[in-house]
């Protein structure tokens, strides 16, 4: 078969499953439980809840204090957006962006942070829109929720001057839920 085909295929199946998703004006899928401080606007409804697998990844830097200081630094998130299905309907990574499987984006801008609630997982997070592309499904979302986070944390050993420069990935998983306007 034509990979051309089946991925355009896929696409298409991909976006109808989602347009099903918001029927009218309600969401099928529940905003999660979370701080007030992390709740989507009101009007807004959940597109989709997809479950990121990957990596967090780290650079190791000197401190813009001291020279001398080195500290591991975010870098960029690289995972697969896995639905309640089990079907890979995007990718997430640095920007922060998550793509969809049919070529459209929306990249985000933390405006809340929440530590998590297991030890060693990366904080919870609300992030705005700043921009998005193509005219597909993520081209329409507004908020981001980063939640039920394990993993991804930074190491708090092994960096400096003989690793300058040097990169780590540290697994992590996290659900991403989606909004778009609700009217």
């Amino acid at each position: 078969m034509n990979p051309r085909v089946s991925s355009k295929a896929g696409s298409l199946m991909f976006a109808f499953g989602l347009i099903a998703m918001v029927g009218g004006k309600h969401a099928i899928v529940p905003p999660p439980k979370v701080p007030d401080v992390l709740k989507a606007p009101e009007g807004l409804v959940v597109l989709l809840k997809a479950q990121g697998h990957g990596v967090q990844i780290y650079t190791c830097k000197a401190s813009a204090n001291d020279p001398n200081s080195f500290a591991w630094s975010f870098k960029a998130p690289e995972a697969d957006l896995i639905d309640e299905r089990g079907t890979n309907v995007g990718r997430h990574y640095a920007g922060p962006t998550w793509e969809a499987g049919d070529g459209s984006r929306v990249t985000g801008e933390v405006q809340q942070k929440a530590e998590a609630p297991k030890a060693g997982a990366v904080p919870w997070l609300l992030l705005k829109a700043k921009s998005d592309e193509g005219a597909g499904t993520f081209g329409r979302v507004l908020y981001i929720q980063r939640v039920d986070t394990e993993g991804g944390v930074a190491p708090v050993t092994g960096c400096n001057q003989a690793h300058r420069n040097n990169e780590v990935r540290v697994d992590y998983r996290a659900d991403y839920y989606l909004y778009v306007s609700g009217r």
